[in-house]
């Protein structure tokens, strides 16, 4: 049987070795010539960047791949566990360092802030609790089957829903449990790893520190597009086809015994024949543009999207012993830099700035002497603002604060600079309104409104990826790829 992917995205990635092992003939069609999708690379006069996700954790979802092909995850990848996670730096001057070990991590904060060590260690041990009960139920399987629901696991889950902590906000459950307004900061900024407010967003997602204080935070040895590169080897080796440059204009379909049923696909004016479809596509550009004729789901795919993010991507001639991997500089009013991004649809005067240089562990990344800055900031989906003038605004607060909070003056040292901003994210990725994660989850309902990983309507579809469940983000991108991998198993092995 064959399989036809749209997408070389890590989910399409994953998935065409997945359907590979069942012994599906698998092609892959990307519209870009570089594979990878967000998490991609480029070089600039010998800096090179990983373009998208900076942040390696669960990194048994990709050895996982490895296993199951029966091949050594270290012959095709390696990386190392980081002792310090993130350098947080306050405008007071006071930094604290996220040591991996929880009990190290919770005196630096007792010693840094006076918050009471015992207080993080029982905050840890209640997201490491939201983990187990949902981790495996939401993670790796479908929430949109029936035999999903019918197992002592998710009727445990069901039995403790209320330890989920669904009827709070992050920022009222942070708020109830620390008293330094410092730490509901740091533990509030976890919102932001799937494009949410934590104002907004069900407290349920302080399952996600857990992922790095519990499980830990690692560093791919070649750089996180290695991730990509690594798959795409593995992939190749089981013989899955990847065709770049290669833009699926549509998803075809033909009436099979009063049902809709999968064609193919249409690479300009080719048509590819196919069992079964995955498009790793965003779902609403899916629909839209793929399957203009099809029936669309509106209320899945008219959900306020996530946040957007703007990136200045700088050549620094400069070392900086202060900063390491990975570095936030937060701002000093977070509620209004949130309120700018979801309500107002702006970028906030004085942003949280995350900065990743993965030339502290890859020298090779930047020239001698040298660093590559991926400076990140926050910001609104694309929704026709003025982001020429929002970005010369943003480039100047951005340099200011740097400037303020590491005394320097950081213009001097920038040799080289690339831009990814809301549009470019959309046009390169096809990520609606330049989204990083599809739908907002800024509703305690987030994580059923999104779509399923199989159309109801058309046999022989369907979908992973970010965009939709169970969410963005490498591991979830992942697990989006093994929930289609056991659907196609179930159906069709």
């Amino acid at each position: 049987m064959t399989a036809g992917i749209i997408g070389a995205g890590i989910g399409g990635i994953s998935t065409a070795i997945r359907l590979r092992l069942l012994g599906f003939e698998v092609s892959v069609f990307e519209a870009n010539p570089y594979w990878g999708g967000k998490l991609s690379e480029f070089d600039i006069n010998g800096y090179r960047f990983d373009a998208g996700p900076s942040l390696f954790t669960m990194p048994h979802f990709v050895e996982e791949l490895f296993t199951l092909a029966g091949k050594k995850p270290q012959d095709y990848f390696e990386y190392e566990q980081l002792e310090v996670i993130t350098h947080y730096f306050y405008e007071d001057g006071t930094v604290i360092y996220a040591y991996s070990d929880p009990h190290k991590f919770a005196q630096e904060v007792e010693a840094k802030t006076g918050e009471k060590a015992t207080k993080v260690l029982k905050f840890l041990a209640k997201s490491e609790e939201k983990y187990k009960l949902t981790g495996d139920i939401f993670l790796r399987r479908s929430l949109h089957t029936l035999d999903s629901f019918l197992n002592k696991e998710t009727l445990w889950c069901v039995l403790n829903a209320y330890k989920l902590d669904a009827f709070r906000t992050m920022n009222q459950a942070n708020e109830a449990i620390f008293d330094n307004p410092k730490i509901v900061q740091l533990f509030n900024r976890y919102a932001t790893y799937n494009g949410s407010d934590p104002w907004q967003t069900p407290a349920t997602l302080n399952i996600i520190p857990h992922l790095e204080f519990g499980i830990g935070a690692f560093f791919p040895k070649k750089g996180m597009f290695a991730i990509t590169s690594s798959l795409v080897e593995l992939a190749k080796d089981l013989g899955v086809r990847f065709v770049l440059e290669a833009k699926v204009e549509e998803i075809e379909i033909h009436n099979h015994q009063s049902k809709k049923r999968i064609k193919g696909i249409k690479v300009g004016e080719q048509s590819y024949e196919f069992d079964l479809v995955v498009s790793n596509m965003d779902i609403v550009n899916t629909y839209k543009k793929l399957l203009k004729k099809e029936k669309q789901p509106a209320k899945i795919l008219e959900q306020p999207k996530s946040s957007s993010a703007l990136i200045f991507y700088w050549g620094i001639k400069r070392e900086f012993e202060q900063l390491d991997l990975h570095n936030i500089f937060f701002s000093q009013d977070y509620k209004a830099e949130f309120e700018h991004i979801f309500n107002q649809k702006s970028i906030y005067h004085d942003p949280t700035i995350y900065i990743n240089i993965s030339s502290k562990y890859k020298k090779e990344d930047a020239p001698p002497q040298c660093e590559n800055w991926f400076t990140m900031i926050n910001v609104p989906n694309n929704s026709g603002q003025d982001w020429d003038s929002l970005i010369a605004q943003a480039r100047t607060n951005i340099i200011r604060k740097l400037n303020r909070m590491l005394g320097v003056d950081l213009a001097q040292y920038i040799e080289v600079e690339e831009v990814l901003e809301p549009r470019s994210i959309e046009s390169k990725t096809s990520s609606s309104q330049g989204a990083l994660y599809g739908n907002s989850s800024n509703n305690r309902y987030a994580a059923f409104l999104r779509h399923a990983n199989f159309s109801s309507e058309i046999d022989g579809l369907y979908f992973c990826g970010g965009s939709v469940h169970p969410g963005g983000g490498i591991p979830l991108a992942l697990s989006s790829a093994k929930i289609v991998g056991d659907l196609v198993q179930k159906k069709y092995t």
